[in-house]
């Protein structure tokens, strides 16, 4: 196994591509599922165009299948390349991001590189996001969570916000899972972060009516943002807005 490339779980490995940023914290992690006898892999999120990462995931086993999370190019942008390098088909839930392969189920269980891959969908941090639930995975299972849950801070909801708490909700019933998101550290307890960030996200809410009511119903997102998010790095301004946005739609379809 290359040096950098580090076990995250009994069942997988992580390859942390050099694409560190405001909004990709130290990178994009890509992952490998292997069960200890299997002869393929399956990697998830090929991540950003770059021949260096490319090689080392090809390089690290024989590649069965490619899974996508979610269509944010920090995730898909080798996707055509790598198919390229492995001959192995690209799955994701959205059509357009699949390569030589069907797009993705809500509840399909997959059987590959001698293990189960039970596909989610979780709409919220985009309306294509899924997750990916490896129930053998040690004593608890694990969950790729791609961007719906983060290993450091929270993620930005560039769908409904009501589809992004739904999916919150039906994670955290999977209990104390092992969380291996794709942005950040490995986590420990999905169940314990669910209820977390299911928190933070009621308090956000909290603080855009506390702003609707300072400011009047018809602030813009930019006013409200400045209330909200006033420490917020301008290098990540429009993902705040965005999540404002998402915000301000739950807040008026709930009227």
């Amino acid at each position: 196994m290359p040096d950098d490339i580090m076990r995250t779980s009994p069942l997988t490995r992580s390859l942390l591509a050099p694409n560190a940023g405001p909004m990709t914290l130290d990178g994009t992690n890509s992952y490998l599922i292997k069960a200890p006898d299997a002869h393929t892999i399956v990697v998830v999120d090929p991540g950003p165009l770059h021949e260096g990462h490319l090689a080392t995931l090809a390089a690290s086993g024989r590649v069965e299948l490619v899974l996508i999370t979610h269509r944010h190019a920090d995730h898909t942008a080798a996707s055509v390349r790598f198919a390229e390098l492995t001959g192995a088909p690209v799955r994701a839930f959205d059509p357009a991001f699949c390569v030589n392969g069907d797009p993705l189920g809500d509840g399909e269980l997959i059987a590959a590189a001698g293990t189960s891959i039970r596909i989610l969908a979780m709409p919220g941090h985009t309306d294509d996001s899924v997750c990916l639930h490896l129930p053998g995975d040690g004593a608890t299972g694990s969950v790729l969570t791609g961007d719906t849950i983060l290993g450091r801070g929270t993620s930005i909801i560039d769908g409904a916000l009501a589809d992004y708490l739904a999916s919150l909700e039906a994670l955290r019933v999977l209990g104390p899972a092992i969380v291996l998101p794709a942005h950040g550290p490995v986590l420990p307890d999905l169940a314990a972060i669910c209820s977390a960030y299911l928190a933070h996200r009621h308090e956000r809410l909290d603080q855009v009516r506390a702003a609707l009511e300072a400011l009047g119903s018809a602030a813009t997102v930019a006013q409200v943002t400045d209330l909200v998010y006033s420490q917020t790095d301008a290098a990540v301004r429009f993902a705040a807005e965005a999540s404002v946005r998402a915000q301000l739609a739950y807040l008026h379809a709930a009227r």
